[in-house]
């Protein structure tokens, strides 16, 4: 019975972490990828349009 008590918390994170990737490599593209990219984009023009401001 000691050998089960000492597999389970490894098969158990291993599980996690595989859960884990799938749920990332899952959420990559489609109607998310426009929604994170334009969140960036605006990030980016803003902090575009500062630097700007304070060199002129």
């Amino acid at each position: 019975m000691d050998y089960v008590s000492a597999l389970l918390p490894p098969v158990v994170m291993a599980a996690f972490f595989i859960a884990l990737v799938t749920v990332i490599v899952k959420s990559q593209g489609g109607p998310n990828k426009a929604k994170e990219d334009a969140v960036v984009d605006a990030a980016l023009a803003r902090a575009e349009a500062a630097r700007q401001a304070d060199g002129s």
